[in-house]
């Protein structure tokens, strides 16, 4: 677990660099120049602005029906890690029986405890970095997709609702809305494993409130994203997870993981 919480703070840290680098107020056009820009932002960019075409102009509208489209190409990546996570709750009941079992802290005892647990995850099918991979993936296409938004300037001179997407909400809506999305999806998320860590009952607050002050400082048009973001992914794991959203106290059956 730690090293998944590890992991997620420097995937948080990574964002932090992207999305703060140098190019991120400078406009992306056909001569913008490099990998990132040429084979990511650009052509998420340019996604945006023939959708908003086919949607008669409106751009808010082809920021929502792209962000859909960029959900469902990662939406395999996003099944896969749902389903590991769960196999992995699975197992926590024999996971915390082996670490009483091997309560000591001499070499020997923790050597056995990490052979027990290897066994264990084998015995089950489960691989503890599985989660991570579809994570890893996913981020640049997100990061991307997010500096394609920030950085494509006809979006900023347009209107959407009642907000210019170029300009922050100024009713504080769509921060409002993204932030309580992200807590539902965070605590959709985790259901059933954040119990058993305070780190991770920390996270359900901590991201939600980031995003809070994030969308009320930042463009409209960015607020939209992650509200579109949220609802989609709100709408996903309730699919995936359904079941066990009804039932937070219960870890489920191995068999239940296995299928």
């Amino acid at each position: 677990m730690k090293k998944k919480l590890g992991l997620l703070f420097g995937l948080l840290f990574l964002m932090a660099i992207l999305t703060g680098c140098t190019e991120f107020n400078q406009p992306i056009t056909s001569d913008s120049e490099g990998f990132w820009n040429e084979y990511i932002v650009y052509p998420l960019s340019m996604l945006i602005i023939k959708t908003a075409e086919i949607a008669g102009g409106n751009f808010g509208v082809s920021i929502i029906i792209v962000t859909i489209l960029v959900r469902l190409v990662i939406l395999p990546l996003m099944i896969k890690q749902t389903k590991n996570s769960k196999a992995m709750q699975a197992v926590q009941p024999e996971m915390e029986a082996l670490r009483k079992k091997y309560s000591s802290k001499d070499q020997k005892t923790q050597q056995k405890l990490q052979e027990e647990t290897m066994k264990l995850f084998q015995e089950n099918k489960v691989n503890p970095l599985a989660g991570c991979f579809p994570l890893i993936v996913q981020m640049p296409i997100l990061i991307g997709f997010y500096h394609a938004i920030s950085r494509t300037r006809e979006i900023a001179q347009h209107e959407f609702l009642w907000f210019n997407l170029g300009q922050p909400d100024p009713f504080y809506l769509l921060p409002i809305i993204a932030g309580i999305t992200t807590f539902i999806q965070t605590k959709m998320t985790m259901a059933g494993t954040a119990g058993q860590n305070p780190q991770m009952v920390m996270m359900q607050y901590i991201m939600p409130i980031m995003i809070l002050v994030f969308a009320i400082n930042f463009p409209a048009a960015l607020s939209l994203y992650w509200v579109v973001g949220n609802i989609f992914t709100i709408i996903q794991t309730y699919f995936i997870k359904g079941p066990e959203l009804k039932k937070p106290g219960q870890t489920g059956k191995l068999e239940g993981a296995k299928k």
